[in-house]
């Protein structure tokens, strides 16, 4: 947020309902509240012409919200980063996705918030499980912060959420210009099942392939992922 502010954008971020310092309602956990809360901050706050930026669940967030309220000249382009869409859980119409018994194992470790909170960033999320990796402590503190701040009734809900919920017709509804940005080694968001096959369904695409960099890339790549961001927000 800051890079950009310094590029003189204005920067506007919000936390998802049950997520952050947002309120932990145990209603509304799904991608169509997700959007109808974006559109009313949008709504609210007046906006026009903006540009909608979300990584991981944040990505179906923006999809579902551009495709539904981005009309009327509120949305200029859209970016979506390691992302979830179209869909993840495996299924007989999306062979390649993940087995719905690896989010079952997401659901269980909410037993244990605080221990599976660690696991994550400390492991797959960004890529501290590699060979060579460069181990940043505070990064791993600071998911566990975030993630501690948020409901636990919203956090069981949205792992059905960035599962099973299906952006196809979504991804084809889109006519503004879209950066679809993935890592081919994304440990938590394959790279086969997402960014390729969202960038074929988008009218407007452009996708952007990364080789070694982690589901987290925006925190581990920032001078990266943000200078790539800038040159799609100016062209």
């Amino acid at each position: 947020m800051l890079f950009f502010l310094a590029q003189g954008y204005r920067v506007i971020a919000h936390d998802r309902r049950g997520h952050g310092r947002s309120t932990q309602t145990d209603l509304g956990n799904d991608m169509d509240t997700y959007a109808a809360d974006s559109a009313a901050l949008v709504a609210h706050l007046g906006l026009e012409d903006a540009i909608h930026v979300g990584h991981s669940t944040g990505g179906g967030e923006v999809v579902r919200y551009v495709a539904r309220y981005g009309g009327e000249g509120r949305v200029a382009k859209a970016a979506i980063i390691s992302a979830i869409p179209p869909v993840m859980v495996k299924s007989e119409t999306n062979p390649g996705g993940t087995p719905i018994e690896v989010f079952d194992g997401f659901r269980a470790g909410m037993a244990n918030r605080a221990q599976f909170y660690r696991d994550v960033p400390e492991g797959p999320f960004y890529g501290y499980n590699r060979p060579g990796a460069k181990i940043d402590q505070g990064v791993i503190d600071n998911w566990w912060r975030q993630g501690m701040m948020g409901g636990t009734k919203a956090h069981y809900d949205c792992i059905k959420v960035f599962s099973e919920t299906d952006h196809t017709e979504d991804l084809k509804a889109i006519t503004v210009p879209v950066l679809v940005m993935h890592s081919e080694d994304d440990q938590i968001v394959p790279f086969a099942d997402s960014g390729p096959l969202s960038a074929k369904l988008l009218p407007n695409a452009t996708l952007k392939v990364y080789k070694d960099y982690p589901h987290g890339m925006p925190t581990t790549h920032a001078d990266v992922i943000n200078a790539d961001l800038l040159a799609f927000f100016k062209s």
